[in-house]
């Protein structure tokens, strides 16, 4: 019995020595003024975030996790209350970090790969982004057109730099990766879906990693949004469209039935009187919080005179837009064709956000980027 009971304890022995014999990454280091503050570890998983370890920091602030080396390159990150410091393993490296309680997710000091130095750089630049977005936000003094348009700006020289500098410059490295997933405000800033330059992004990280990692679960996410995203903005073929005489009334508008936020169908037609701006737009968007909140402005300046504002969502993701819509006092409807709403062809709209005003006669007045001045154009339709 004796000599079963100690063979038992000898295959367990074994089984333990195996385990710690597993090839492990390491991260160490030390926050400074954080005694008795709790630091996770926490992988950053394409199912969301997971934790994976956590220690108690006495008076020095040291720490240090092993854990099992990923088959192909992951994302980490450290997490203090409500700070994180973002970073990437691809093998058994051991990765260093020190930091201070008070700029813990900015100004902290990473070793042990390039991949982390660039995606330190990257949540910078981010970072700065952000605050330049809350500070035009925040100004009343500027006009909500032109805020819109300064916000766009800083939106795509931020994206250029990132192509030119980390996307496009080493499509294999794990920061590329990582820069295609930034957000801002929540939303992603490159996207993969209806944007074609931001699917080329997408497909140059995809391919490299497909290459590298194809049987990586990151390989097969990345691959299948490229495809998505080549299937949404390819170029359709062209062919001379019918338009159905049911869809014209009056002079020259184009009735848009669809279904609202309730499952009523809203008729464009039916607002006939009021001065009506038709927005085909995605909530989906790095620039659809701003967006919306220039519509707001003129809706809130202009809707006891008589102008209304027609929403077209092309979101792919109903609940998506039933939550970000919820709120929004203007008629909202989506279009569960999205990019291949057949209303997309009839308006001829070739980029999103596109708008269109429409006069108190259901007449067609003018198209988005005809208008210098929106807020003059509705004060004269008025």
């Amino acid at each position: 019995m004796k000599k079963n009971v100690y063979f038992l304890l000898a295959l367990l022995l074994i089984g333990l020595s195996a385990c710690d014999n597993e090839p492990k990454f390491k991260v160490q280091g030390e926050i400074n003024g954080a005694e008795d503050k709790m630091l996770y570890l926490e992988a950053s998983g394409l199912d969301g975030i997971v934790a994976l370890d956590s220690t108690k920091l006495g008076s020095s602030g040291s720490f240090s996790f092993a854990q099992k080396r990923p088959e192909s390159p992951e994302f980490y990150r450290l997490r203090l209350d409500n700070k994180v410091i973002n970073f990437a393993v691809d093998s058994t490296e051991t990765v260093s970090v020190k930091a201070e309680i008070n700029d813990f997710a900015t100004a902290y000091r990473i070793e042990g790969s390039e991949n982390n130095l660039k995606i330190k750089e990257l949540v910078l630049l981010q970072a700065d982004l952000q605050k330049n977005m809350d500070k035009l936000g925040q100004n009343r003094n500027i006009p909500a057109g032109i805020a819109q348009d300064s916000l766009l700006a800083m939106v795509n020289n931020y994206k250029n730099k990132v192509k030119r500098e980390y996307i496009f410059a080493a499509p294999n490295m794990p920061y590329a990766y990582f820069a295609l997933f930034q957000s801002l405000n929540g939303y992603m800033i490159f996207d993969p879906l209806t944007n074609k330059e931001d699917v080329k992004c997408f497909a140059a990280v995809a391919t490299s990693l497909n290459n590298a990692y194809p049987h990586a679960d990151r390989s097969r996410n990345l691959y299948n949004m490229v495809i998505k995203g080549m299937k949404n903005t390819r170029t359709p073929r062209q062919q001379t469209m019918e338009i159905p005489e049911d869809k014209i009334k009056e002079a020259s508008i184009i009735d848009i039935q669809l279904k609202d936020l309730k499952g009523n169908t809203r008729s464009l037609t039916d607002l006939k009187g009021k001065v009506v701006l038709i927005d085909f737009t995605v909530y989906n968007n790095a620039m659809s919080a701003a967006h919306n909140l220039a519509l707001r402005e003129l809706y809130n300046k202009y809707a006891s005179q008589g102008f209304e504002i027609y929403q077209i969502s092309l979101d792919g993701d109903e609940h998506f837009w039933k939550t970000s819509a919820d709120n929004l006092p203007w008629v909202c409807v989506r279009d569960a064709n999205g990019v291949y709403s057949s209303y997309i062809s009839l308006y001829n709209v070739t980029n999103l956000p596109s708008i269109f005003l429409v006069n108190r006669n259901n007449e067609l007045s003018a198209r988005g980027e005809n208008i210098k001045d929106l807020d003059e154009a509705i004060k004269k339709l008025l």
